[in-house]
């Protein structure tokens, strides 16, 4: 009764109270086992699994999209492929086969907490609920918490299935682009457009390892120069290492008409 497609299968209505009641324990654990280990049952529609694709061989991609359809669950789920090095079977995206470093954020620290954190961790402000983010609470080590922000977590250490940690550090645009100048990294998220200085930063961050930017966000900013440099690359040379996905409501399973 335990196994996952006989709980699914079964049929409710046809069970007496006590079955029901006997049942109720295996259902509880199974959703606790889901609620921590989120990562493992991430299915990405075609746009999601193009853009995780593109990695293996672009430095510099851009996930183009619509609101809600998606793009910071794809960001989160594969920064947290990177952090813990579980990747799934279907994965053909770039892999790291040792712990990593890492920094991500947005617009300012609120907006860091309430997307970048909150997908990773889980809810900022139940602390006993992180772990049920897309980092599994067992790959989780310590975190240090930001200063003068409530519930924002300035780093965290995240366990990396080849041994070692991973260390994860949140920033915002709005501290400026001394605050991206960060030690060497192999990866950097940015959910929602950054400025260009703050860009271009972050790929100095990565140039020794040959690390990865990837920036999910609407592009409400029209034609910027963060979005010029994907649309219309300057060198034949330069567009050899970036690419964009873009995506609107229809492309979405979860959208209906």
């Amino acid at each position: 009764m335990s196994d996952n497609s006989t709980l699914l299968s079964l049929d409710f209505s046809k069970m007496s109270l006590e079955q029901k009641k006997e049942l109720l324990p295996l259902l509880q654990a199974k959703a606790r086992f889901i609620e921590r280990n989120r990562l493992r049952y991430y299915a990405p529609y075609d746009k999601q699994r193009d853009f995780h694709a593109d990695g293996v061989d672009k430095r510099e991609r851009a996930f183009l999209a619509a609101n809600q359809v998606g793009k910071t669950i794809a960001g989160g789920a594969e920064t947290a492929f990177h952090l813990t090095g579980r990747y799934p079977d279907w994965w053909t995206g770039r892999r790291f086969d040792k712990p990593v470093r890492c920094m991500a954020g947005s617009e300012s620290a609120e907006l860091t907490r309430k997307g970048v954190q909150r997908i990773l961790l889980g809810p900022p402000e139940d602390r006993n609920a992180w772990g049920t983010g897309f980092i599994p609470g067992d790959c989780i080590v310590s975190h240090s918490m930001r200063q003068g922000v409530a519930d924002a977590v300035a780093s965290l250490t995240v366990k990396h299935d080849s041994g070692g940690n991973s260390v994860m550090q949140f920033a915002s645009y709005d501290q400026g682009r001394s605050k991206w100048q960060a030690d060497t990294l192999d990866w950097v998220w940015c959910d929602e457009e950054p400025p260009s200085d703050c860009y271009t930063e972050m790929l100095y961050r990565t140039v020794t390892t040959k690390g990865i930017v990837m920036v999910t966000f609407t592009p409400l900013q029209g034609m910027s120069e963060v979005v010029k440099g994907f649309l219309e690359p300057e060198t034949p040379e330069s567009a050899e290492f970036k690419t964009f996905i873009q995506a609107g409501w229809k492309d979405v399973p979860h959208l209906d008409p």
